[in-house]
């Protein structure tokens, strides 16, 4: 078998500085070089000390062989890379995962100063709870943790967000609808309450669907940050299958260049192969639990129904959790595969690498069996008694 090219550059942190994030990474180096001298960067940065704020986190899968240095089983962790020069990532760096044994007293040596320790600490622990590092859902956890950071760090377009904005509005024009009870203005009274869920924020003119659903406090908070993250990923997914498709076909279609091995030209076929299958499969149980909310929404807006509605709510932050971590699976696939193979650009590639690129996808992806969906629906409740009436929503 033909020696294979040790220089995996790709997979690598040096092929990191010209990206600043995907769902699966946030290059802080990447941004600290692109908006250096920028007020607002300067004013609020993501940490207050400057080796962190020159990092790169990484949701990383965890092998085996890395589980032993927590206390307890988890499949993605929140992986902290210091690199020794920011300005060439290729040099490598110091890493730690949040949450390993002992974590805390290894950031207090990484981070080179004891001032805001407590406020680093606890930012480092507010991303480890989320699923993904996608820019829209990191940016609004962290309002809601009520870090004050540079909008640079989130790279979401305006765009973006006003198309995110026009799809939310569409899909709760219907609670709208009922809230309103087919008043005039309601596309007005939408974009309100559009504004009002992404906000972040609490705020009293959501009372009426806090009363309405029977939440409390935490319960309502956590419950509709869920709900926001189901309709960012149910968005990310319109726009992302078409790239997905992109990536399955061009799969079958990138030529090889230099020299050829057919031992390895056979394992590239059946690992290629593998991926597709668990793109496919991926997807499909994204589409599955994303028909959770389906079925528990429409219960509320055609069935005149809120309980079952507010036991999706209830359930929503464990499912989201699941939900986000398959969006990113593949959502950095599409990103990743774009990113090393530009469109216009010809699609090749020498053997070794492809298969690299091949094997990471497919340890990425998992081919764990799907029971969320059957676990966590929402038993349909028809005859409640105390389900109290859709509350008209004052905005």
């Amino acid at each position: 078998m033909a020696t294979r090219n040790q220089d995996r550059s790709f997979r690598s942190l040096s092929g990191l500085e010209r990206t600043a994030s995907t769902s699966r990474v946030l290059n802080l180096a990447a941004v600290a070089s692109q908006n250096a001298g920028d007020p607002e960067y300067e004013a609020a940065p993501f940490f207050k000390a400057a080796s962190l704020n020159g990092a790169v986190i990484i949701k990383h899968r965890l092998r085996a062989d890395e589980q032993f240095i927590f206390d307890t089983s988890k499949k993605i962790a929140t992986k902290v890379i210091i690199p020794f020069e920011r300005t060439d990532l290729s040099l490598g760096g110091r890493s730690l995962f949040v949450g390993q044994r002992g974590w805390q007293d290894m950031l207090a040596q990484l981070r080179g100063n004891a001032d805001d320790e407590a406020r680093d600490v606890a930012l480092l622990e507010a991303l480890d709870e989320l699923p993904s590092l996608d820019p829209f859902l990191l940016r609004e956890h962290l309002n809601r943790r009520e870090f004050k950071i540079a909008n640079c760090y989130f790279a979401i377009s305006n765009a973006d967000l006003d198309r995110m904005q026009r799809f939310v509005s569409s899909e709760i024009s219907k609670l709208v609808d009922l809230a309103y009870g087919g008043q005039s203005g309601a596309n007005s009274n939408s974009s309100k309450l559009v504004s009002l869920l992404l906000s972040g924020q609490d705020d009293t003119r959501l009372e009426p669907l806090r009363l309405t659903l029977g939440l409390e406090g935490e319960n309502f908070r956590e419950g509709i940050f869920s709900w926001k993250g189901f309709l960012y990923y149910k968005w990310v997914l319109t726009s992302l299958w078409p790239e997905l498709r992109s990536v399955i076909s061009e799969l079958t279609e990138i030529k090889i260049v230099g020299p050829r091995d057919y031992e390895l030209m056979g394992q590239v076929k059946d690992v290629g192969k593998r991926v597709n299958e668990a793109i496919l499969g991926q997807v499909k149980k994204v589409r599955a639990t994303l028909q959770v909310y389906d079925d528990a929404f429409g219960e509320l807006t055609q069935a005149g129904n809120p309980m079952a509605f507010r036991n999706f709510l209830l359930k929503s932050p464990e499912m989201f959790i699941t939900l986000g971590e398959r969006t990113g699976m593949v959502s950095h696939i599409a990103s990743f595969w774009r990113y090393r193979f530009p469109k216009g650009r010809a699609l090749s590639v020498e053997l070794d690498e492809l298969f690299d690129i091949l094997q990471d996808f497919h340890q990425g992806l998992g081919e764990e069996e799907d029971k969320l969906a059957n676990a966590f629906a929402p038993k349909i409740i028809r005859e409640e008694p105390a389900a109290p009436e859709i509350a008209k929503v004052a905005l």
